[in-house]
């Protein structure tokens, strides 16, 4: 290679010292401007100018195929350098540093390239449309190839809007920016930065010199992958995954999952076992126990990255990184696939509702409210201490809209259950008169966050079939599960938690008060096909002194555990969706906290064993009878047979599937055995008792009542009834004899 020693033989392109300056300490915002490789002409000849930011630098030297050409230093570490061409083409080329020290680096130019974003990105980004954003902003590793070699590098794009300049700081450039300066696109807030040499595992941030002036460090609202809290800073990662859940995913779309047995197994993932250190390990040991206890699916509480370990993962930092504390996205996905392929669908808890201030994360991102609602009426959570989204904001809704879009398709997640709905659906939520402010119709309604769970629905919906969206909605708002189309809100479920809390509240009663609390028991069938619900018992019930739902009942432990062992008897009979938070399923003593696993030693105790096993039972019972799920969202899949018997604590209702297959179910929640009950029956001939929470591997007196004969009577209006025995706080179900 020739070498061309400095001569100024071609005048350079100038540039102000002002101009020079900004771009010497990365404060100019399109050092591509100035930056990089220049066209120009002289005497109407080609020529180029290159110019290279290296502070500290000792020599540059500009290397291409055929020459190494001398820049000059031209001002406070940028470097010079202008020569002839022989065509008017930018030549490839590499940059020689040798720096004081006497160390010396070839590496090329971040100014050399094109943005890495599309203009029809930025267009739809713009008009809040692109669904697909995570493969546009945030860190990309690429791989360019030009006649000198091969460029592996990561390509940087970020949206902040009101800032000023905006520099990429890494374990790559020894935290300092200056010669990383990001480009501005403009009137679209995008700035962007192609970086050689910065691979996956790579650490980084942003430094944004904001609307205040002031240089803050910021972690990437995109990132997929971040550091362990309590480190704050973003990840470069590049996946090697490959799935192998193809069956699955194909008998997914094949079916409306709203319709089929859904009985959920709701965890969080970093205390169901804390001597689990990674995905990897769960998925290993999670999958056999959740197949051996027959649920459907998975629940997992919040895994995207967050920084608090008390906030179970409900206040997010990064919305598109799922939470390194188990390990990487690579992990995660192997635990979904794994899941996948044992036939578990998996649910993650999401939460759009509202996001911490964390100084290092969303909020004042850019020096002003970009993210968050700007209106302090509206803005920040009175009860969280946290920001609100701006759902009025086009980028800001894009941001959301494609998340929820970017854990179905990335990690093949399954479902999202919605946190906090009630709390996006009311402006006056949690606040005094005097500390809200009306809609345009004088209405309490949050109009633009029920516009946007409206287009995340429908959009998630739309491009991903066989998908769940699943809200936690505790008011009466209504439409929750009714289509957009027919101006509802587009979830496919809503968690019924007045279910929830009437069910509980009745059975913290003695069993001899109950009956005047019959109402309680009873009310939900009043409004079960107003929404399409799953019926939870969910982590909420059992944290803050609330205690264990064993703790929760009355009387002396065979009492407790019997209860138990009756309430999920008539959870999983009742019409609607099943879900149990971990730890119900083996009644544990002590309530749940984060920091400590499930009591598994408790199973050294036949007792807790008797729930678990019913539990697996109960669960095999309902997927093999569509009685009990195939029809829970219309008045023909339940039917009351006795509804109104106070004074004897029992209930009997009968299931009916799409197909007529029929399950009678009749609960006593009284302390007492009743012998000779009458239960009314649909139709003559023989029954049988296919489960009763009384036998004795549950725990039980082992009452039985085998094959039955429906008799021609009359009984509570039906044609026919039969007599059997009703345990003491148990549940029986009956089905007739073909």
């Amino acid at each position: 290679m020739k070498k061309i020693t400095f001569q100024q033989v071609v005048p350079d392109i100038s540039v102000e010292q002002q101009v020079l300056e900004q771009v010497s300490n990365g404060e100019y915002y399109n050092p591509h401007d100035v930056l990089g490789a220049h066209l120009h002409s002289f005497e109407n000849n080609p020529a180029v100018t290159i110019r290279i930011l290296r502070p500290f630098a000792k020599t540059v030297e500009i290397q291409t195929t055929t020459a190494a050409y001398e820049a000059h230093h031209e001002y406070n570490g940028v470097f010079t350098c202008t020569f002839a061409l022989d065509k008017e083409a930018v030549p490839e080329y590499r940059v020689k540093t040798v720096y004081e020290d006497g160390t010396s680096v070839i590496e090329d130019d971040c100014y050399h390239y094109l943005p890495q974003i599309g203009e029809v990105d930025e267009y739809l980004f713009a008009q809040g449309r692109h669904e697909q954003l995570w493969n546009t902003l945030g860190a990309h590793t690429k791989t360019f190839t030009d006649a000198i070699g091969t460029v592996d590098g990561t390509a940087f794009t970020l949206w902040a809007p009101n800032a000023h300049a905006v520099r990429v700081v890494g374990n790559f450039n020894g935290w300092n920016g200056k010669t990383h300066a990001m480009r501005s696109l403009g009137s679209s807030g995008i700035w962007e930065l192609f970086i050689p040499g910065v691979h996956s595992g790579d650490v980084y941030k942003y430094e944004i010199l904001n609307a205040q002036n002031k240089w803050v460090m910021k972690a990437d609202p995109m990132e997929s992958y971040h550091e362990i809290p309590p480190a704050t800073g973003s990840r470069v990662f590049k996946s090697r995954f490959e799935w192998q859940d193809e069956d699955w995913l194909k008998q997914r779309t094949s079916c409306d999952p709203h319709q089929q047995a859904i009985s959920v197994y709701e965890i969080h993932a970093g205390s169901w076992n804390t001597s689990v250190k990674n995905y990897r390990q769960l998925a290993d040991e999670l999958v056999n126990y959740v197949s051996k206890e027959g649920f459907t699916h998975v629940e997992f509480m919040p895994l995207a990255q967050h920084p608090f370990n008390g906030s179970w993962g409900y206040q997010v930092t990064g919305y598109y990184a799922v939470d390194s504390r188990l390990g990487n996205p690579d992990d995660f996905k192997y635990l979904v696939n794994k899941l996948h392929n044992a036939g578990i669908g998996v649910i993650m808890d999401w939460v759009p509702a509202h996001f911490p201030k964390d100084e290092f994360a969303l909020g004042r991102f850019d020096g002003t409210p970009l993210y968050e609602d700007p209106d302090p009426t509206r803005g920040e959570h009175p009860d969280w201490g946290t920001y609100i989204f701006n759902f009025g904001r086009r980028e800001v809704r894009n941001f959301l809209v494609a998340n929820a879009n970017f854990w179905l398709q990335e990690y093949h997640v399954d479902a999202l259950r919605v946190d906090a709905v009630s709390s996006m659906l009311y402006l006056d939520y949690s606040r005094e008169n005097g500390q809200w402010h009306p809609n345009i119709y004088g209405g309490r309604e949050n109009l633009e966050a029920i516009d946007f769970l409206k287009e995340a629905n429908a959009t998630a919906y739309k491009n991903n079939p066989g998908i769940m969206m699943i809200a936690e909605e505790s008011t009466a708002f209504p439409g929750i599960t009714a289509p957009t189309s027919e101006n509802g809100i587009g979830f496919g479920l809503k968690w019924n938690m007045g279910w929830m809390h009437d069910t509980l509240e009745y059975l913290k009663e003695d069993p001899m008060n109950r009956k005047y609390h019959h109402d309680q028991i009873t009310f939900s069938m009043v409004y079960a096909y107003s929404e399409h619900y799953i019926l939870p018992i969910s982590h909420d019930e059992v944290v803050h002194g609330k205690g264990a739902l064993l703790a929760k009942f009355p009387g002396d432990d065979w009492k407790r555990f019997a209860t138990v062992r009756t309430l999920f008897a008539y959870q999983w009979a009742h019409p609607g969706k099943k879900l149990t938070f971990m730890g119900n399923e083996i009644a544990q003593y002590t309530e749940w906290n984060q920091d400590s696993s499930i009591n598994w030693d408790l199973l050294q105790d036949p007792r807790h064993q008797q729930i678990q096993t019913l539990v697996a039972d109960l669960n095999t019972m309902y997927k093999n009878k569509p009685a009990l799920w195939s029809d829970d969202f219309t008045p023909h899949g339940f039917e009351w047979l006795t509804s109104d018997d106070a004074d004897h604590n029992t209930l009997s209702f009968m299931r009916v599937g799409l197909n007529d297959e029929k399950i009678v179910v009749v609960v006593n929640f009284s302390g007492e055995a009743w012998q000779d009950y009458q239960v009314p029956l649909p139709n003559g001939g023989k029954w049988r008792e296919i489960l009763t929470t009384d036998d004795a591997k549950y725990g039980g007196s082992d009452i039985h009542n085998g094959i039955l004969t429906a008799d021609e009577v009359p009984y509570h209006s039906r044609q026919y009834s039969t007599r059997i025995t009703v345990p003491a706080l148990g549940a029986v179900f009956l089905e007739p004899v073909e």
